[in-house]
């Protein structure tokens, strides 16, 4: 007899042994039916910049809780994730969660934090971002802050999110015409995942990013949480306390549902199975 570890139709099992190395030398987990990379943030900023050196294309996510719970029922988000180069993991909800389950996560890779890095990045070494996405204001602030802070910096183009629907291939071929080295795409889910399945072959952008809400942390319209609530993975209770009425329910619905998929990977993964 050969006593082996439960591995569901999602893949729980494999959360325990199996790694491998995906695009660039990346190394590749699987959590719970989903594929994640497991790398610091010193090796994916250099994912990124040999993307941009060899212009191939590196289309990075982050995958945090919401995403997570969320994906597994909206077909576009999980064809955006798992059509992706580089899965990063955002939240600390997703750190721990890994990390019980077996796979050997050395730290979280914050998607604000990542694009705060590939734009110090693109400063030092002559890269040139485009921003696509958030609101006007926001957005003109925000990157009045990045060239205040990064006076050397060139930017290959800003769009706001907010243009007409039949604006959108002008959009598509002004990306393409500026030869950016990098775009940084502030649209909320599922507007960003239907853009990028749309027109991802023709941007000819190496490095693709969706960011989220990060331009409004940049424009400093949002605040983020302290450094210490940010390592025990409470950022979103900080955002609960700054937004009660908005965003109360979501992360409770996300968080117990999350809570439910990971205790059935974990007691799963346990449970021996007979095979003769």
């Amino acid at each position: 007899m050969q006593v082996l570890h439960a591995d569901d139709s999602r893949g729980a099992g494999r959360l325990l042994s199996n790694s491998s190395e995906g695009p660039m030398g990346k190394v590749r987990a699987s959590f719970i039916g989903v594929d994640i990379d497991v790398l610091t943030m010193d090796e994916t900023l250099e994912r990124v910049r040999e993307a941009i050196v060899t212009r191939k294309r590196l289309h990075h996510v982050a995958l945090n809780i919401a995403k997570f719970v969320k994906l597994r029922n909206d077909n576009v988000l999980r064809a955006d994730v798992a059509c992706s180069d580089l899965v990063g993991i955002d939240g600390m909800g997703v750190v721990f969660a890994a990390r019980l389950l077996g796979i050997n996560v050395p730290e979280r890779v914050a998607g604000v934090d990542l694009m705060q890095e590939v734009i110090a990045l693109c400063a030092r070494e002559g890269y040139r971002p485009y921003f696509l996405g958030a609101r006007p204001d926001v957005l003109r602030t925000a990157i009045a802050n990045i060239k205040r802070r990064h006076p050397s910096i060139e930017i290959a183009g800003v769009q706001h999110g907010y243009y007409p629907p039949e604006d959108e291939w002008r959009v598509v071929n002004a990306i393409r015409e500026s030869g950016a080295d990098c775009l940084f795409l502030a649209m909320p889910t599922p507007s960003k995942e239907r853009f990028l399945a749309a027109h991802r072959d023709q941007l000819d952008v190496p490095f693709i990013m969706g960011v989220g809400g990060s331009v409004d942390v940049v424009a400093n319209y949002v605040r983020r949480a302290p450094l210490w609530m940010q390592r025990c993975g409470l950022e979103w209770l900080f955002r609960v306390i700054q937004e009660p009425r908005r965003m109360w329910k979501r992360y409770l619905v996300t968080n117990a549902a999350f809570l439910v998929i990971f205790a059935g990977a974990l007691f799963g993964a346990r449970r021996p199975i007979r095979k003769v």
